[in-house]
């Protein structure tokens, strides 16, 4: 086999199909509503057109039948009168201008031509304009046998003509030859096909200009809500919400637009607030670490004036130093878990909370080696994500564990109901910063001179949420605090996570 070879016909048919499609979806809506409506329409009258022809072929082969029919019964029932006084039939009046079967020029005749033959086949009434005696006729003629049809109706050619001929036999024996031309009704047939394709071909195009119209109409209130989507895409400007009207489809499409908009104006909003905020808590560690760094670099360029900076002064600047980079790193991190997007997490899987809540214990007692950890931890399973889950507990311990006094306890139960308690044995918090301390950024007046972003309780409330559960925080009697955060079993699925 030579040059290349041909693909194969399910391929050949997918890429036309596919040309199809694409063809049909670079079509504006416009368009397509225009081709829709005058295709509809189109389909509905070349189906009447064709019901139409049909029903009235139909009723012209049953005129046709019928006037035969009764012309061969009348002659049948007296034959040797017609043949005697070669009589017409009751449509004979119908020629044109008196002229009946054998005067003038049978191509004219709308009436029936006849004759009659005997039980031979041999015509008897000698007609002026003979017709033909088919083998079929003969049966009939013969004579009553069962294998012999009763009557034929056949179609016959007659010069350039075409005729219907109808043979009934007659009592005694021989049979009566009617036929009817079919030429005018052919070309009544044909004008009134030509008639039906006109009227289809008008009636399509006005319903393709009947579809522009329409289309034009039914997308005004389309093209209004585009405009005001690239008017808000043009301004940025998410406050203004798109005028509705009505409650039809469009109306509602409107209605999802403006929450749409309203909720991507509300992420903007904590987004640009989480960047100030988080601006105005970097810059305080930056100035400090430049300002002691600077000092630093002073004292090295200018070896004279050491002595303005003991060795236990600069090894104090130092470890400031190491703890405003230690605090700068953790405050990047925590607001990298803040703004991290949905398609970076973990997947949530089957989590046993109590060796999440082991694993945060342990790296907590490292940090605060002066304190004493106790558990109580029953048997929980959660569906979650455990790198997140375990990030909420170490948040929730190291808060403890900064605020609890050198030797003091920090306490930690988990129920066999998914509820978390954490206790400290601090100062606990003040009544009127308990409704803020889950805030992004918060700080009550007695943490301030203390090490930390604000941002550590923040993430553990997002977690709960995120994770279907609640935080809350209160007193430890007799003093210190106790958070709880409550998480749903393992039959809580990703699904029922709440989207911010």
């Amino acid at each position: 086999m030579t040059g290349a070879e041909s693909p194969p016909p399910g391929r050949a048919r997918s890429r036309w199909h596919a040309g199809r499609s694409g063809w049909w979806r670079r079509r504006s809506l416009h368009a397509r509503l225009s081709l829709l409506v005058a295709g509809a329409v189109a389909v509905a009258l070349v189906a009447f057109a064709a019901v139409a022809f049909i029903a009235a072929r139909e009723i012209q082969k049953h005129r046709i039948a019928e006037q035969l029919s009764a012309d061969a019964v009348s002659i049948a029932q007296a034959p040797a009168q017609w043949a005697a006084g070669r009589n017409y039939p009751p449509g004979g009046q119908g020629y044109p201008g008196g002229n009946h079967p054998g005067r003038g020029d049978h191509r004219r005749e709308l009436g029936p031509r006849w004759q009659i033959i005997n039980s031979s086949g041999q015509v008897v009434s000698a007609p002026d304009s003979p017709l033909p005696v088919t083998g079929t006729a003969r049966k009939v003629a013969a004579g009553a046998d069962h294998r012999r049809p009763a009557q034929a109706l056949e179609q016959v050619t007659i010069g350039d003509d075409s005729y219907q001929m109808l043979t009934t036999p007659i009592a005694g024996g021989g049979a009566v030859q009617v036929a009817i031309n079919e030429d005018e009704s052919q070309r009544t047939l044909t004008v009134l096909a030509l008639l039906l394709a006109t009227g289809c071909v008008i009636g399509i195009a006005g319903a393709a200009f009947a579809g522009r119209a329409v289309a034009r109409a039914g997308l005004v209130p389309v093209e209004r809500l585009t405009e005001a989507v690239e008017d808000v895409a043009a301004t940025t400007d998410l406050t203004r919400p798109i005028e509705v009207t009505g409650d039809d489809e469009i109306a509602r499409l409107g209605r999802s637009v403006n929450t749409m908009l309203a909720a991507i104006d509300t992420s903007r909003r904590a987004q640009r607030a989480l960047v100030e905020d988080a601006g105005h808590e970097l810059r305080t560690p930056l100035t400090s670490i430049r300002t002691n760094v600077e000092l630093l670099l002073t004292v090295e360029r200018h070896p004279d004036l050491a002595h303005r900076l003991p060795t236990e002064e600069r090894a104090k600047l130092l470890e400031d130093l190491d703890a405003q980079v230690r605090e700068l790193a953790t405050l990047t991190t925590e607001l990298v878990e803040l703004a991290r997007e949905d398609t970076t997490r973990e997947a949530p899987e089957p989590v046993e909370l109590g060796d999440v809540v082991t694993a945060a214990i342990n790296r907590v007692r490292i940090r605060a080696p002066g304190l004493v950890f106790t558990s109580e931890l029953s048997p929980m399973t959660v569906t979650g994500r455990p790198g997140e889950l375990e990030r909420m507990v170490v948040n929730v311990l190291d808060n403890a564990a900064k605020w609890s006094p050198p030797g003091g306890e920090v306490t930690t139960t988990l129920t066999a109901g998914g509820t978390l308690t954490v206790s400290d044995t601090g100062p606990g918090i003040a009544a009127e910063d308990l409704p803020h301390v889950f805030d992004r950024f918060y700080r009550a007046a007695a943490a301030r001179s203390m090490p930390g972003s604000g941002l550590g309780l923040a993430i553990v409330a997002l977690t709960a949420a995120q994770h279907g559960g609640t935080v809350t925080a209160g007193p430890n009697t007799p003093h210190g605090t106790t958070v709880t955060i409550t998480l749903p079993p393992a039959s809580w699925t990703a699904e029922d996570e709440p989207h911010d």
